[in-house]
């Protein structure tokens, strides 16, 4: 934040006498021992380390100064640096050599010879010394010095000046002479520093954004000084300094800041309401909404992983099925139609309570039409027996007039109440986390089912529990459980360009496996049969060299990155369905439109209170990371369906209907949240600006 451009704001084009400093958020007041008037001004001027530099012109200038004493320290040991700040007093501190920040920006080093460097901290004990007897200004002109202006800083020197970057000779050089001659010459502080700064701006063809480097780094408990001032000494400035000293601290010997008015409560809360109502905006257009995909993802896979669902047996036809049996086909690859008729005989001996078949099967077998034999004819005849079953569901795919003009039609000797759909929908990034449940076919469609086949195989288990399911345009209910449909248009995460038509619903993945049996384990009698029994039959095809595979969020989480079969998609969500109604297994949802702006304004206000009643910048800092690893939890807990109605109420209020998952906003709360403290730290920042000015005048 330090190194930002902050004099590029349009406030200093209205305020031409105005200049910038920067300032730590904690300081004290200088405790100064009151010293008799010399006339002159005494600077200590250190020429450090000038290894490929030159910094005789800086040495040249200063040396034209009247009014002045100049003691001039040629790259000087650090006993010898240490004698002159314990033994003399000084008015001006100025550094010429080479320097840098290091500890991320946060401490300081300067090279003093050729072959020592020091930090602030290595010279505190000699300059709280000679800030005691005066010291009021400090020049490092010098590179990268913002470590320097903060170590300086925290000894509470009034005004320091340096360079915020890697500095060229020729840019101090300049700065140096404009800045002695405005400041010497009788302008005050700021505004000299000011104009010598925005004169590097003719050098910029050769050195770009010279005007930049050159920062005051100021104490704001005391007042800047002018070159009368320095020469006056105390003499000059005794009434000035108490007055200041005592409207400012009540005490000299207490830390503390300036006394100014504290930020209103309301406005704090108008700053979080206009934050709020920018995040809610940001959020329509999309701007969150990949990465809240993302996050729903990630909190998906910190769930514990959950048994198998035993109500379910999945019958894989492998790519080994294929090739063993040797079977070719006009359409997808898969199982000739006597193949089929034989697995499905089977399966019904033992007593399944419904049997999908998630193949799809809109073409000819040309085991049918061989030479149109007659023998032939008994295989159709067997399969349409199976097939004629009602615990049967077979798959169709509706003609969809953008993207799959054909669709795909079902058996002809089933009908369409035993019929279901398998469209499947993907989000931009290709990941399916929703699924169908009834959908408006187009009138021309081949399949006309409005039912899932996830839905078909869910009711036809559940109507052996005698519970029936209830369908409307906005709901799917079985009992008292109620799927609701994410609403059109714009849904929780999903705000821009994703199609919510038709009931959807969001996927509540378990993260678990589930039973499968291969083709040849069932044909061959490998398989416990009495696994069969009162339950739901999925059939579908897992072969490698088939094209039905689809991502899920659980993809992403394994090496290398695997899709998994469609028809395991399915099992999915036929499973999701029966544990909702029959387990009490959480239903995801999402907040309605008005929940999303209370629960994201909630969070805000937080944020924006914590930071405006914290006065240390670092516990504001943590406050806010402590408000998003908090906001963090409460959303993964939520997902999963298991927080608690009072942790609920902490910033919305009671919120009963909120017994299931839901899916909350994590990241534009999370963004409302840093906003929030941001916008009113500087709303607060503008209020101590405006005191201290006022003060000063």
């Amino acid at each position: 934040m330090h190194r930002l451009p902050w004099h590029l704001w349009n406030f200093f084009e209205d305020y031409p006498k105005a200049e910038l400093a920067l300032s730590n958020h904690e300081y004290a007041s200088p405790q100064v021992v009151r010293k008799s008037s010399t006339g002159q001004v005494k600077i200590l001027a250190i020429l450090g380390n000038s290894f490929g530099i030159d910094i005789d012109q800086d040495s040249y200038l200063l040396q034209g100064l009247t009014d002045t004493q100049t003691r001039f320290l040629v790259e000087p040991t650090r006993r010898e640096l240490n004698e002159k700040l314990w033994n003399q007093n000084w008015d001006i501190l100025f550094f010429a050599g080479h320097s840098a920040s290091i500890a991320d920006g946060e401490r300081g080093e300067i090279y003093i010879n050729q072959s020592e460097s020091l930090t602030i901290s290595q010279l505190k004990n000699a300059l709280k010394t000679a800030i005691t007897r005066g010291l009021k200004l400090a020049i490092f002109n010098s590179c990268d010095g913002i470590g320097l202006a903060r170590d300086l800083a925290d000894l509470n020197i009034p005004q320091i000046i340096v360079m915020r970057e890697g500095v060229p000779d020729l840019v101090a050089q300049e700065f140096l002479k404009n800045f002695i001659v405005a400041f010497a010459g009788g302008k005050p502080f700021y505004p000299a520093v000011r104009e010598a700064r925005e004169r590097l701006q003719g050098l910029e063809n050769d050195f770009p954004c010279a005007s930049w480097l050159p920062v005051i780094c100021q104490n704001p408990t005391t007042v800047p000084i002018t070159w009368q001032e320095l020469r006056g000494g105390w003499g000059d400035i005794e009434t000035r300094g108490e007055v200041s000293t005592k409207s400012r601290i009540s005490t000299p010997k207490t830390k503390s800041r300036i006394s100014t008015p504290k930020t209103k409560l309301w406005i704090v809360l108008l700053s979080t309401v206009i934050v709020t109502l920018s995040t809610i905006g940001l959020r329509y257009l999309g701007l969150f909404e990949k990465l809240e995909l993302q996050i729903f993802d990630q909190m998906l896979l910190l769930r514990p992983k959950e048994e198998l669902d035993p109500r379910l047996l999945v019958v894989e036809i492998t790519e080994k099925d294929i090739q063993s049996r040797q079977e070719t086909t006009q359409g997808p690859k898969s199982i000739s139609d006597s193949t089929l008729a034989q697995l499905l005989n089977k399966l019904q001996k033992h007593q399944p309570r419904v049997i999908g078949l998630d193949i799809y099967r809109d073409f000819a077998d040309p085991l049918r039409l061989l030479s149109g034999q007659a023998p032939n004819k008994l295989k159709p005849i067997q399969l349409a027996t199976e097939l004629s079953k009602e615990n049967v569901v077979v798959v169709c795919k509706g003609r969809d007039s953008k993207y799959d003009p054909q669709g795909v039609k079902p058996p002809r000797e089933v009908p369409e109440e035993r019929q279901g759909f398998t469209d499947a929908i993907q989000d931009p990034d290709g990941i399916v986390r929703r699924q169908i449940l009834m959908m408006r076919q187009e009138p021309s469609s081949s399949c006309a089912t409005p039912h899932s086949l996830s839905l078909q195989l869910a009711a036809g288990y559940l109507s052996y529990e005698n519970i029936k399911p209830d369908f409307n345009e906005d709901y799917v209910q079985f009992g008292s459980k109620i799927f609701k449909r994410l609403k059109p248009g714009r849904s929780g995460g999903y705000q821009q360009g994703v199609n919510l038509g038709g009931i959807q619903i969001l996927i509540n993945y378990r993260d678990a496996d589930y039973e499968r049996v291969s083709l040849e384990d069932v044909l061959s009698d490998k398989l416990n049969f009495d696994w069969l029994k009162d339950k739901v039959v999925l059939i579908g095809v897992t072969a490698n060299t088939v094209s039905d595979t689809w991502s899920t969020p659980y993809s992403g989480a394994q090496q290398p990155y695997q899709e998994i079969p469609g028809v395991f998609i399915q099992a999915q969500m036929v499973s999701q369905i029966l544990s909702a109604v029959l387990d009490e297994r959480p239903i995801l949802g999402v907040l309605p439109f008005w929940g999303d702006i209370l629960w994201i304004w909630g969070w805000s206000s937080v944020s924006g209170l914590i930071v405006w009643r914290f006065r240390s910048l670092s516990n504001k800092g943590w406050g806010m990371f402590a408000i998003v690893v908090v906001l963090c939890g409460v959303c993964a807990i939520a997902l999963s369906g298991a927080l608690p109605i009072a942790v609920w109420a902490v910033p919305l209020g009671a919120m009963a209907l909120l017994k299931q998952g839901v899916w909350l906003p994590f990241i534009p709360s999370a963004f409302a949240v840093v906003a929030s403290g941001v916008v009113v730290l500087f709303v607060q920042r503008r209020r101590e600006f405006s005191s201290t000015h006022s003060l000063r005048e």
